[in-house]
């Protein structure tokens, strides 16, 4: 079975399916071994760990997408990859998506902010139009071509636009071909 196709099944499942975040195939080992059905990796652990700054939108895709692959080759557990905005427009993110599905991944989140982009803790963010963010969506969910990759819309719209915005930006993404629709930085 593909990891996809196993990361589908868990997120319909029952149960709260808990994703520790990596950013290099030893913190993901780690965590398989601790028991956890899946990872995902980080953003900011990427540009911390590679470049030794937060996240400000500074790695390519390339680079994205090379820690990537020595992730996925040290797991037998579903990885989601952050995949930031995709790298581009919607045809960027067509590529983005076949790159992750020939990688094996099991899900990539997609993020709606302007690029560069800031890490979702940061204050000043910018988003995207929603619908722009919609056609990547539809994009990606097109480019998985058969493949049971998990496409993870989120919306930053939270901290500058409010929640009321986040959550109709949210219900826009899944309309739009996201499995899973993540508002970035909630508050209670």
């Amino acid at each position: 079975m593909r990891l996809s196709t196993r990361l589908r099944a868990m997120l319909e499942g029952p149960e709260i399916v808990v994703l520790p975040g990596a950013y290099d195939a030893l913190t993901a080992r780690l965590a398989e071994r601790a028991g956890f059905g899946a990872v995902f990796t980080t953003g900011f652990g990427f540009a911390a760990t590679v470049l030794g700054v937060p996240d400000y939108g500074l790695l390519t895709m390339s680079e994205t997408l090379d820690r990537v692959r020595h992730i996925v080759r040290t797991l037998s557990v579903p990885l989601v990859a952050d995949m930031d905005t995709g790298y581009g427009n919607p045809l960027n993110v067509v590529r983005t998506v076949r790159e992750c599905v020939a990688l094996g991944v099991g899900g990539i989140i997609l993020e709606d902010q302007e690029w560069p982009k800031k890490c979702g803790h940061f204050e000043g963010k910018r988003v995207i139009p929603a619908e722009e963010q919609a056609q990547k969506l539809r994009a990606a969910a097109d480019a998985r071509a058969g493949d049971d990759l998990v496409i993870i819309g989120r919306t930053d719209a939270r901290q500058p636009l409010g929640l009321e915005e986040a959550v109709r930006r949210a219900k826009l993404y899944r309309d739009a071909g996201a499995d899973v629709v993540f508002v970035e930085a909630p508050r209670s």
